[in-house]
């Protein structure tokens, strides 16, 4: 497995590396991607950290696992390929984008034009096995991943914090809500997205915060 990361995030995470639970880890996902399928492809597992370096991050949006169905997964959270189809929870994202800045889908499920500006779109876990949700949960990407947010909240000021569901809201515990903004409602998943998430008005709360602490804010 190839650390491609960024300078920026390799200076900060560099410790990380060479811990033990880092190189078990490594281990296992390579073993997975000799006799698995596994996603993303194992060219963009840091795909997140090389279009968005830490000192350029302004907004953090957190998921559980790629995506594990063929063709959908490029190491964005939520984010798939240009010419795939939105997945459901995806759909929603947009739907409450054009409810809240009246922005309409631009035919499109990439997101990379979000993260070139600042939008840190994190996974906890950055791999898994096709087919199968959560096959990769609980080998240390975990911790790796609370590392990474507690490494933003510590060197970073004014960031916003979007958490959507109970799995990304426990990754709330390492924000320090006095210098950041955490915005959290359910899921966009068709399964809880009509209890609070359409309607939380999180793009325009975000673009809000941004403007007044003086940053740029976000071309959702």
């Amino acid at each position: 497995m190839e650390i491609k990361i960024g300078q920026n995030w390799q200076e900060r995470l560099n410790d990380e590396f060479k811990k033990p639970y880092f190189t078990d880890l490594v281990r296992y996902v390579k073993s997975e991607y000799e006799t698995q399928i596994v996603y993303p492809p194992e060219k963009l597992i840091f795909n997140a950290f090389e279009k968005c370096p830490p000192n350029q991050t302004k907004v953090v949006i957190l998921g559980q696992d790629p995506y594990h169905e063929p063709d959908q997964a490029h190491g964005l959270c939520f984010s798939v390929p240009d010419a795939v189809t939105p997945p459901p929870s995806l759909r929603n994202i947009f739907k409450e984008l054009k409810n809240d800045l009246d922005i309409p889908a631009s035919g499109s499920g990439n997101l990379e034009r979000w993260a070139e500006q600042g939008v840190f779109l994190l996974n906890a876990t950055l791999t898994v096995r096709a087919h199968f949700a959560g096959s990769h949960q609980k080998k240390g990407w975990e911790t790796f991943t609370d590392k990474v947010i507690e490494t933003l909240n510590h060197s970073e000021d004014h960031l916003v914090f979007i958490l959507w569901g109970a799995y990304a809201q426990r990754k709330g515990e390492l924000i320090d809500t006095s210098k950041h903004l955490v915005l959290k409602s359910v899921h966009p998943s068709p399964l809880s997205a009509s209890r609070g998430f359409f309607g939380n008005h999180h793009f325009s709360k975000a673009n809000e915060y941004l403007i007044n602490h003086g940053k740029i804010p976000i071309n959702w």
